[in-house]
C-alpha cells in the first residue's frame, strides 16, 4: 500500500506542558480508515494537522512526501479536504452553491466548471433543489451534508470526515456509507473521526484507536473490534452484533448483521 500520509514521532499541545499528541507515529494511504477514540483523545487535533491548520511541536506530518510545515493551508487544500465536525465552523456564504462552489473556485477551476462540480456533489449527498437556499435554513443534518459536498467538489485525493453521521437520519447514514464506499474504491483516502461503531464497521477497513494522545491500537476493523481491553480504555464498545457474537462464543468476529446470520448458518450447517 502507497502512504499518502505519514505520522513521525509526532507531538503537540495548545498549553506547554499539557500534552495532547504524544510520539504519535502513523502511516495513511489509500482507501478507508477510521480514527476512533473517547473525546479528548486527540483526534480532532490529528486530523488538523493532516491539512496544515495545525503544525506539529515537534515531529514530522508528510502528505505526499512533503513535510506540512513548508505548506500554506490553501496549497494543502488542494490535497486534503477536512469537513469539520460543526457545520457552522465551515459555512458561510448566504447561497448553497455559493458555498459548494468555493472551494473549486479557489483550486483555479472556471465559473462553469465550478458550478458543474457543486451541482454533482450536492446530488451526491442528495441535496438537489437546495441550491439558491441559505444554508442556515436547512437543518443540522443537511448543513452537514452541504459542508461535505463543499468538499467532495474540490476532488481531493485525502477526505477527512469528522463525525459525519451526526444529525443524519437512516437513509442519510447510507448514503454517506456509499459515498465512502465509492471513494475507497477509486483509491482516495478517507479518513472519518467518529463515535459511530456500526458504520466504522460496515464502511472501513481500517480503525486506529487513539487515547490519551497516543495510538493504542491500529488493524481491521475485526481485529480491533475483538480488544475489549483496548476499547474499555477509551469508554468505547464494539458494534451490538459483533458483542454478540463475542458472547455466544462464535469464534469469529462478525461486523454486520449479514455477516454473523451467515455465520450462525455455517454453523448450525457444520461447515465453520
Amino acid at each position: 500500500m502507497s502512504t499518502v500520509i505519514e505520522a513521525r514521532n509526532v507531538h503537540f499541545h495548545y498549553t506547554p506542558g499539557v500534552p495532547v499528541l504524544t510520539d504519535v507515529t502513523l502511516s495513511i494511504g489509500p482507501g478507508a480508515t477510521a480514527i476512533i477514540g473517547q473525546n479528548g483523545a486527540g483526534k480532532s487535533t490529528f486530523v488538523r494537522l493532516l491539512n496544515g491548520l495545525l503544525k506539529p511541536v515537534s515531529g514530522t506530518i508528510l502528505v505526499n512526501g512533503v513535510d506540512t510545515r513548508t505548506q500554506t493551508v490553501a496549497s494543502l487544500a488542494r490535497t486534503v479536504g477536512l469537513v469539520f465536525q460543526n457545520p457552522s465552523d465551515q459555512l458561510f456564504k448566504s447561497r448553497v452553491i455559493d458555498e459548494v462552489m468555493f472551494g473549486p473556485l479557489n483550486l483555479g477551476f472556471s465559473r462553469d466548471e465550478a458550478e458543474a462540480r457543486a451541482r454533482e456533489a450536492l446530488a451526491q449527498v442528495g441535496l438537489q433543489g437546495v441550491e439558491t437556499r441559505n444554508p442556515y435554513d436547512l437543518g443540522l443534518a443537511e448543513r452537514k451534508l452541504v459542508t461535505i459536498a463543499s468538499v467532495l467538489a474540490m476532488g481531493t485525493s485525502v477526505i477527512i470526515l469528522d463525525e459525519p453521521t451526526i444529525a443524519q437520519d437512516h437513509a442519510g447514514v447510507r448514503r454517506l456509507g456509499a459515498i465512502v464506499d465509492e471513494l475507497a474504491a477509486a483509491g482516495r483516502t478517507v479518513i472519518t473521526i467518529t463515535h459511530d461503531m456500526n458504520f466504522v464497521a460496515r464502511h472501513f477497513r481500517r480503525v486506529v484507536v487513539f487515547g490519551q494522545g497516543r495510538v493504542l491500537a491500529d488493524g481491521d476493523a475485526a481485529s480491533v473490534f475483538s480488544r475489549p481491553d483496548i476499547l474499555h480504555q477509551t469508554g468505547l464498545e464494539a458494534p451490538q452484533i459483533t458483542r454478540l457474537a463475542q458472547a455466544l462464543a462464535l469464534g469469529e468476529t462478525p461486523l454486520t448483521v449479514e455477516q454473523f446470520v451467515d455465520l450462525v448458518r455455517r454453523r448450525l450447517s457444520g461447515s465453520a
